[in-house]
């Protein structure tokens, strides 16, 4: 089986080793090995794990939700039926942060284009 260093993992997502740690040190990165020297060894498994967590935080999961993710990955298939209705709330929260940042860049793409004119026609006024 091939390993990857913290190092490596850390090069491959683009985050700091800091986090890595930090993130196992929460519990989201359950059983990782270490080699004699006790260093992190990341097998395929727990890449694909490591990128599970990244893309929770990145969808705003809180930590602790995280946590009862993996918990249920570790405890096994009995807890499928509560990832799945975990990831599918996940899912209407990820899409509503989405439509309210659209809504959002749409007032903001309106400011944009007022300065701009603004700009070329010397308009003064309150926003």
């Amino acid at each position: 089986m091939k390993y990857c260093s913290i190092s490596e993992a850390s090069a491959k997502f683009n985050i700091p080793e800091s986090t890595i740690r930090y993130y196992e040190k929460k519990g989201l990165l359950p059983l990782i090995e270490r080699d004699e020297n006790g260093r992190r060894l990341f097998s395929e498994n727990q890449m694909a794990l490591l990128e599970t967590v990244i893309c929770l935080k990145n969808t705003h999961m809180p930590i602790s939700g995280i946590k009862q993710y993996m918990d249920w990955i570790i405890e096994g298939d009995q807890t499928i039926e509560l990832r799945l209705e975990m990831m599918n709330n996940h899912k209407q929260a990820v899409l509503a942060e989405i439509a309210l940042m659209t809504e959002s860049l749409k007032r903001i793409d309106f400011k944009i284009t007022r300065y701009q004119n603004r700009n070329y026609n010397g308009e003064e006024g309150l926003e």
